[in-house]
């Protein structure tokens, strides 16, 4: 493979990485509706764990997507939204939700 077929020379490679898992995903589409806590994303998010939804939260942070705000109060308080990067990936959020709409139609079981 040579340095230019490297999948980080690709930003589509790049932003998959970050984002290309179902809860990430998920997680940046709720917070795109407004700030929520922890327990509020987990209600949310049906299925997710809660050592998954943490690892994700954690990584998203990392990558400067959203923020944790932490509240001085007891019981503590701790809070998450998107930062100006992870409000940049809401298009793409949307974009995703009319493809499934147009092109992947709820299964309906017999």
């Amino acid at each position: 493979m040579s340095r230019r077929d490297h999948p980080n020379d690709c930003p589509i490679a790049r932003t998959a990485e970050l984002v290309g898992d179902f809860w990430t995903l998920l997680i940046v589409r709720d917070l795109g509706r407004q700030s929520m806590r922890f327990n509020g994303l987990l209600a949310s998010l049906e299925g997710v764990s809660s050592r998954t939804l943490a690892q994700r939260l954690k990584a998203l942070e990392q990558a400067g997507m959203i923020r944790c705000e932490r509240f001085s109060e007891i019981p503590p308080r701790v809070e998450y939204s998107l930062t100006e990067r992870g409000l940049a990936l809401l298009p793409v959020v949307e974009d995703m939700r009319a493809f499934g709409q147009t092109w992947l139609p709820v299964q309906l079981e017999a």
